[in-house]
């Protein structure tokens, strides 16, 4: 028997109970479902709908749902649709018609509603720890690193020197914000849906701020049809994941390169790594590349929801069924990668001596030549000409710029002195940065010690 077959004549089709039916995903609802509906018969209680006993009765047996669903007791049945009706319908099994009158004023619109923001309450605050964590191994390898130089890079091109330290602090710094993202949409979750009825709420005297407080939520949503159609808050967690899987996947195509043999600059740990079935000497960095891979997925996830709300009209639609899916996946998907991350983090092993060889075997301290000459009054400008005429004349002569005679040097301007070969030392340079967030040894020290304290508190 279903909840709404009495306005039906004949039985639904089976090939439409099996396409219509989202247990196979909502399960995941079960120990939400059972909190919401525990706190639904206090509040009926409350109100006179039910007495002391039925209450009692109603809760021990919603507890008695939740520890089969935890113990793997209770099958699941494409005939009962979805978490929903798996509950009610062993509800009432349990304690007969007394089961019937726990969906008083309620309906699955603003059941699954309060379902989702509960879920999600609790997925978030895991994602956050699982943030926390890979930045505390981000900050605690930066602080170890913070005197190795490495080259950065624009055009995937050697461009400036800078310290392995500095490198990790950009992707500290972007994942910093995908935390305060994560809560903004926890303040967009914290509205309590469950009141709101199918669509319109309900002449009876439903007590919604008895289940707020008793849930948890800061407010109540203050629009019925709004409350049960609202997937936005679905679209800000699937946003700032997405957000979270793109510096990670930033982050692993860095460390992938930086893994080859052509770099050698870090050694990712074996327990992350596979090998090839045909080449012994393969270390292949799959981890990173399955975050990378993944990213797609979530994205996905996103613009499908935008893609499934676009059309929808007011109020409850059955294409919402559709949300859950990507939702649960990006979630599962962004924790896992999460704690991955932050054992490829842990477990780096950096190369000192390989970043130090390429930063020393290339011509990237000719922005620093080129500051020089400004600070000596040439015009950058002209300065930038001057230094990139050098840079020719040096590949012409298999040279580096610090390998050039002070005599070639006046060649191009008379303007360079003695001092010229230490203003240009990547040492000097990495001491020498005055702004403030530089790659410097002075900037980089201070942004540790700020975000430290950041982490602790």
């Amino acid at each position: 028997m279903k909840a709404w077959d009495g306005r039906f004549e004949k039985e639904t089709e089976p090939l439409m109970e099996h396409f219509s039916a989202s247990i196979g995903v909502d399960w995941r609802l079960f120990p939400y479902d059972i909190k919401g509906s525990i706190a639904y018969a206090e509040m009926l209680f409350r109100i006179g709908i039910l007495n002391q006993r039925e209450k009692n009765l109603l809760i021990a047996a919603l507890k008695e749902v939740r520890n089969e669903f935890e113990m793997g007791r209770l099958p699941f049945r494409d005939a009962l649709e979805d978490i929903h009706m798996h509950v009610e319908a062993r509800l009432i099994e349990k304690v007969g018609d007394l089961g019937k009158k726990l969906h008083t004023g309620r309906s699955r619109n603003d059941q699954v509603a309060l379902d989702m923001r509960l879920f999600l309450r609790e997925a978030l605050g895991e994602i956050d720890g699982g943030l926390k964590k890979l930045l505390t191994a981000i900050l605690e390898k930066a602080d170890a690193e913070k005197r190795t130089m490495m080259p950065g890079y624009t055009h995937t091109q050697r461009a400036q020197v800078v310290t392995f330290s500095h490198w990790l602090l950009a992707y500290f710094y972007m994942l910093k914000r995908d935390r305060q993202r994560l809560k903004e949409a926890l303040s967009r979750i914290d509205a309590l849906p469950l009141g709101s009825g199918a669509l319109a709420g309900s002449t009876i005297p439903l007590d919604r701020e008895f289940l707020r407080e008793r849930l948890g939520f800061s407010k109540i949503a203050e629009n019925s049809m709004d409350a049960v159609s609202d997937r936005d808050f679905l679209l800000d967690t699937l946003f700032s994941l997405s957000m979270v899987m793109m510096h990670l996947s930033r982050l692993s195509e860095d460390l992938i390169l930086f893994s080859t043999e052509e770099f050698g600059f870090v050694s990712l740990p074996d327990g992350l790594c596979t090998g090839s079935s045909l080449m012994p000497h393969k270390k292949n960095p799959d981890a990173l590349e399955l975050i990378r891979g993944k990213a797609a997925r979530i994205l996905g996830d996103l613009m499908s929801l935008f893609a499934l709300l676009k059309g929808l009209p007011l109020t409850y639609n059955r294409d919402l069924q559709e949300d859950k899916e990507p939702v649960f996946h990006a979630v599962a998907t962004s924790h896992a990668s999460l704690a991955i991350m932050a054992m490829a983090i842990e477990g780096l092993s950096v190369h000192r001596e390989k970043m130090k060889e390429a930063v020393v075997a290339s011509f990237m301290p000719a922005v620093e030549m080129a500051e020089y000459l400004a600070l000596k009054g040439v015009p950058f400008r002209e300065a930038h000409q001057v230094v990139g005429k050098m840079v020719k004349y040096c590949e012409g002569q298999k040279k580096r710029l610090a390998e050039l005679t002070l005599e070639e040097m006046r060649r191009f301007s008379p303007v360079f002195s003695d001092d010229v070969r230490s203003y240009i030392d990547p040492a000097t340079i990495l001491r020498s940065r005055k702004t403030s967030g530089s790659a410097s040894h002075k900037e980089v020290t201070r942004q540790i010690a700020r975000e430290q304290k950041y982490l602790r508190h």
